[in-house]
């Protein structure tokens, strides 16, 4: 009587796979899609910045209109990501731990940002802050300018990072669970106290992920603070702003200007992307 052999079983980890010539055209697919929609571009900016030495890069880096927009770029930054930190914080502890009417609503109004172009949220300011808008004209009358102002970098740049803190919070908050809290409660522990030795601790690693990217979010941003800014040299100028502004400028030293803060964009991202990549595993490892 013959046996049939049960198949053999293969290990985790050794799966069988395909043909090596299948798996050299993927990795040359992949490489060379990174290397025409990144590495290509970077490269350009680079070697336009540095073409004719570093002396025009310092002649850049002095320009005063350069520096007014990198310190109005780095105070609404700043600034937005502080709102957005206090306020997400509160919305995921709001959506995760309470039920209560209009809950699904407001989860999803988190992500609309990330749904409409940011040039729409720009309009959408206009229309509530601007000359005839809902309290444009209250505010008018009160001395309080938001359009065409630093107030109105800040709420659009709030208003196009906001879901960023959010969604990094909320899934360590509903892993954590409230067994924790709720113990702390019984032991007569308040709100603050709750917070402060439960809550942050459980989510440092996610808020600390949330945070670097609201901030590279709100330094990159354009489109919303292209139509609120009037992108004023040296008053509401932000880097972005410059890099557009000047690069369609005539000139060898307005185009420099361009490249240069470009430049430092870039590098400020890619500082960005360390500080993220450090930061995952920690949080993984939570």
């Amino acid at each position: 009587m013959k046996t049939t052999r049960a198949p053999r079983a293969v290990a985790p980890g050794r799966r069988r796979s395909g043909s090596p010539l299948v798996r050299w055209v993927l990795r040359i697919i992949a490489v060379g899609y990174v290397l025409g929609l990144v590495a290509l571009p970077v490269g350009t900016v680079v070697q336009h910045t540095f073409e004719n030495g570093l002396e025009p890069v310092l002649e850049s880096l002095r320009n005063p209109d350069f520096q007014a927009a990198a310190r109005l770029g780095v105070f609404v930054a700043v600034i937005s990501v502080l709102i957005n930190t206090v306020f997400g914080i509160g919305i995921s502890i709001l959506i995760v731990r309470y039920r209560f009417p209009g809950r699904r609503l407001l989860n999803a109004i988190i992500d609309l940002p990330v749904s409409i172009s940011p040039i729409v949220v720009g309009i959408a300011l206009i229309f509530v802050y601007g000359t005839n808008g809902w309290f444009g004209p209250a505010l008018n009358s009160m001395g309080i300018q938001i359009i065409f102002a630093t107030p109105a970098l800040v709420l659009a740049t709030v208003i196009v990072a906001l879901p960023l803190v959010v969604r990094e919070v909320i899934p360590v908050l509903e892993e954590a669970g409230t067994e924790q809290d709720q113990a702390a409660q019984s032991l007569g522990a308040n709100g603050f106290q709750r917070f402060v030795r439960i809550t942050l601790p459980t989510i440092r690693w996610a808020l600390a992920y949330g945070v670097v990217l609201s901030l590279a979010r709100s330094l990159g941003e354009f489109g919303a603070v292209r139509v609120v800014s009037g992108s004023v040299a040296g008053v509401s100028q932000t880097p972005t702003l410059f890099v557009n502004d000047a690069y369609q400028e005539f000139g060898a030293q307005a185009e420099q200007d361009a490249f240069t803060a470009a430049f430092l964009l870039m590098c400020v991202a890619v500082l960005f992307i360390v500080v993220i990549a450090l930061l995952r595993p920690k949080e993984q490892n939570q």
